[in-house]
């Protein structure tokens, strides 16, 4: 028989860690209705609406592939396209690629909101500016705010239930003041959004953004596949493969640009290489199947966590 100074004190002990466990925040994952050790992958695919290319590949690995949630890119051309699938099939998942800039060289946008709203976003071309820092050089929060809210307006006026946000080439996640706009149209909208990893975000000189975001009731993924990146264009089968291999629990956001590799594609970019790889990866690959099935992977998109951002709001609202 133990000691009643022992037993009171394994008592005790046991008492402050299932304090400590009822304590602990649940897990993103648990809030999804998932266990803590699951793997959940969101395969989010950038630039739809960018050129017809693009939405027959989006299209294409939503319906067959591995993609179950994609960001359109409202002011270029091919818009009209892929608002009309996303009206049509409202099962499918679609965020916003919030854009600021129109990089190409021969392929050009401008702004979705008024031009006298918005001057200091467009460059002496009559297009948005083809990188981030001439946006932060001419531009202002104020009118990346304006331009952003135009663009989802504009996608739930098509008929689009948007269920997320990100900013094309990152424009409105680089730059604190920015950031700002980002967060608010995420909560004007009540939508989650692309968020870095924390690790990410340490090494950038902003580990409070995160919890800042948090704060708002403002939901994204655990991690976020972005510095890993630098490696793609090495070997972009492999580099994927490897990248799924080695996925930790809870939930991972990757981004893919899906195009096909036709002629308009490759007027477009130089990096139609790339794209197509992409999308024959997620799109048609064996191995890659096996992977997912092998690491018993679940593939969700941003749906589930729009979902559940509204109803913590609601709950905390009540």
């Amino acid at each position: 028989m133990l000691p009643a100074k022992l037993v009171s004190l394994s008592a005790a002990t046991l008492l402050a860690a299932a304090c400590s466990n009822a304590a602990q925040p649940a897990s993103l994952a648990e809030r999804l209705g998932y266990k803590p050790t699951d793997k959940l992958l969101i395969v989010n695919g950038d630039d739809a609406g960018m050129c017809h290319a693009a939405n027959l590949a989006t299209i294409e690995c939503l319906e067959k592939g591995f993609m179950r949630c994609s960001t359109i890119m409202v002011p270029c051309p091919w818009f009209p396209e892929i608002a009309a699938y996303a009206k049509g099939h409202p099962d499918k998942d679609f965020g916003i690629h919030l854009c600021h800039t129109s990089e190409w060289g021969k392929y050009r946008w401008g702004p979705v909101a008024p031009r006298e709203q918005v001057p200091g976003l467009i460059d002496p071309e009559g297009y948005l500016w083809r990188g981030v820092l001439e946006v932060y050089a001419h531009a202002s929060p104020e009118q990346a705010l304006i331009e952003g809210r135009a663009q989802i307006k504009r996608a739930l006026a098509a008929g689009v239930d948007v269920t997320h946000l990100d900013s094309h080439m990152g424009t409105l996640q680089l730059s604190p003041e920015y950031v700002k706009a980002y967060l608010q149209l995420a909560v004007e909208f009540d939508l989650p959004l692309r968020m870095a990893s924390q690790e990410t975000l340490a090494r950038l000189g902003h580990p409070e953004m995160r919890d800042g975001f948090a704060a708002k009731g403002i939901l994204f993924s655990d991690y976020f596949v972005y510095d890993e990146l630098k490696d793609e264009k090495n070997d972009v089968r492999n580099f994927w493969l490897g990248i799924v291999r080695n996925l930790k629990p809870g939930v991972t956001e990757l981004y893919i640009h899906a195009g096909l590799a036709n002629d308009e594609l490759k007027a477009i970019t130089g990096s139609w290489p790339t794209r197509s790889q992409e999308f024959e990866v997620f799109t048609h690959d064996e191995e890659m199947k096996r992977l997912m099935a092998e690491q018993k992977i679940t593939l969700i998109g941003y749906r589930p966590l729009r979902d559940l951002q509204r109803k913590e709001r609601q709950t905390k609202a009540r």
